[in-house]
C-alpha cells in the first residue's frame, strides 16, 4: 500500500514521536532525551534533511511514499522499527512494544516507544488528527484551555478530566506535566521563540517533536500529516483511509474554473483588512477551488508571515469588484450577519459582492482542522458558484 520496498525515500515520509518516560512512570525505554539537539527550524526538502542511517549497519527494508508532503520522512527497518526524519533536523526511532532498543544508533536519534500515549499537545491544529485516528486518548495534556477548542470532541475530554490544561507552550507546568506522566511534547513551531522551554522539557526527561506541517506549501501537504500520526499511534491504515477522502473531495472540483475573483480576509482591530500573501495556503485551497484570489499581484509579505494588513484605500481599490468575499471569522467572531459586516466600515456597500449577496463567512473552528483540506477546498468551489447546500466550513451572510 504505497510502499516502495529495498529503496531509500524520494519524495518524503514521516516523522514523529513519542515515548521517553519521565522518571515517575513506569515504562522506561532506553532514552537519549539528554542528546535530543536544539532543533532549528528549516524549509529545506527532503534530500536535504532525510537520513535513514542508524549508526548500527541496519539497512532500510521500506520507505513510506508520500504524494504532497515533503517535510518528513519515513522509513521501516527489519522488526517494525521506524525512523521519522523532520525537515528541522531531528530524528525519531519509534520502536514497536515488547521490542528491545537497538544498540549502537546515533546521539542524535530520539528513542520513542510504543504504544504512544501521555502527550502534551501544544501544537493545536494537530487535534483533529487524533480525533480522525480515534486517538484522543493518547492525549493527557492540553496546551489550550477548554473554551480555546473549537473541536467538540476535545472539549468533552477536557469536561471529562481525560485532558487537561497544562500551560500554554511558552509557560507549561512542569508539576503538572510530571504528575500526569507526560512522555511526549508536541510543539508547533512557536516553541522555538522559547528555546529555554525546550530545554527545561527535555531535562525533564520529555522528547520534544516540533510539527512542521505549516511549513509545507500544499493544503494536502499539510492534511497529509495524518500519516505521520498513524505510524505513532499503529492507525496507518486509518491515516491513509482519512487523507485519501481529503484527496477525492478535492479531485471532484480539480481546479475547475469558475471564473470569480475572490477576497479572503478580516478587519483587524484598528480598522485596517487583513489579507493572506499571495501563495499561501489559503490562496492555494482558493485556486484550487477554480477560484482567483484577488490579492494575487500585491509583493509578497515579510518572510514567514502568513497575512499582509493593508490600509482601506488600498483594500478598497482590489477587492471593490471582486465576485466574492469570504470574512474570516476564525480571527474576527464578530460578524454574523451582513449588517455586523458593513458596521466595520461603511464602504462595504460599494462592493460587487456585497450587492450580489456573495459573501461567506468561515466557521470558527477551520484553522483547527488541518486534515480538512479537501473538505475546505470543496465548500470553496460551491461557495464560488452560488450553491450554498452541503457545506462544513462556509455560510453565506444575509
Amino acid at each position: 500500500m504505497g510502499v516502495k520496498r529495498h529503496s531509500f525515500i524520494t519524495v518524503g515520509a514521516c516523522a514523529l514521536v513519542l515515548a521517553l518516560a519521565l522518571t515517575t512512570c513506569v515504562r522506561a525505554p532506553a532514552q537519549k532525551t539528554d542528546a535530543q539537539p536544539q532543533a532549528q527550524v528549516h524549509t529545506t526538502l527532503v534530500g536535504s534533511f532525510h537520513n535513514a542511517d542508524l549508526g548500527n549497519g541496519w539497512g532500510v527494508t521500506e520507505s513510506l511514499e508520500l504524494s504532497y508532503a515533503r517535510r518528513f520522512t519515513v522509513d521501516s527497518y527489519e522488526g517494525g522499527y521506524r525512523l521519522l526524519c523532520l525537515a528541522d533536523g531531528s530524528r525519531y526511532l519509534v520502536v514497536p512494544e515488547g521490542m528491545p532498543v537497538p544498540q549502537g544508533i546515533a546521539n542524535d536519534i530520539v528513542v520513542l516507544q510504543q504504544p504512544v500515549g501521555d502527550i502534551y499537545l501544544a501544537a493545536s491544529d494537530t487535534m483533529c488528527l487524533f480525533g480522525a485516528l480515534g486517538a484522543l486518548d493518547a492525549i493527557t495534556v492540553s496546551g489550550l484551555e477548554r473554551d480555546d477548542w473549537s473541536i467538540a470532541s476535545a472539549r468533552q475530554a477536557m469536561d471529562e478530566g481525560a485532558i487537561v490544561y497544562g500551560g500554554k507552550y511558552r509557560a507549561p507546568d512542569y508539576e503538572l506535566l510530571i504528575s500526569r506522566g507526560v512522555r511526549l511534547a508536541v510543539e508547533n513551531t512557536m516553541i522555538n521563540h522559547t528555546p529555554e522551554v525546550r530545554e527545561k522539557l527535555i531535562e525533564l526527561g520529555i522528547p520534544v517533536l516540533t510539527e512542521l506541517s505549516s511549513y509545507e506549501e500544499e493544503p494536502l501537504a499539510r492534511a497529509e500529516w495524518i500519516k505521520l500520526y498513524g505510524v505513532l499511534l499503529g492507525k496507518e491504515a486509518e491515516a491513509a483511509e482519512a487523507f485519501q477522502r481529503q484527496v477525492d473531495q478535492a479531485s471532484e472540483v480539480a481546479e475547475e474554473p469558475t471564473g470569480k475573483t475572490v477576497v479572503f480576509f478580516y478587519f483587524n482591530s484598528n480598522g485596517a483588512a487583513v489579507v493572506r500573501r499571495p501563495g499561501d495556503y489559503v490562496t492555494k485551497m482558493i485556486a484550487q477551488a477554480g477560484g482567483t484570489y484577488a490579492f494575487d499581484t500585491l509583493e509578497a509579505a515579510q518572510a514567514g508571515s502568513s497575512s499582509m494588513t493593508l490600509q482601506m484605500e488600498t483594500f478598497y481599490a482590489t477587492a471593490k469588484d471582486a465576485d466574492v468575499i469570504i470574512y474570516n471569522t476564525s480571527i474576527d467572531n464578530g460578524v454574523t450577519s451582513l449588517d455586523d459586516l458593513l458596521a466595520k466600515n461603511e464602504l462595504m456597500n460599494d462592493f460587487k459582492a456585497v450587492q450580489t449577496g456573495d459573501v461567506w463567512v468561515t466557521d470558527q473552528d477551520m484553522y483547527q482542522q488541518m486534515l480538512e483540506a479537501g473538505t475546505i477546498i470543496s465548500d470553496m468551489h460551491h461557495a464560488f458558484l452560488g450553491q450554498d447546500e452541503g457545506l462544513t466550513f462556509l455560510r453565506r451572510l444575509a
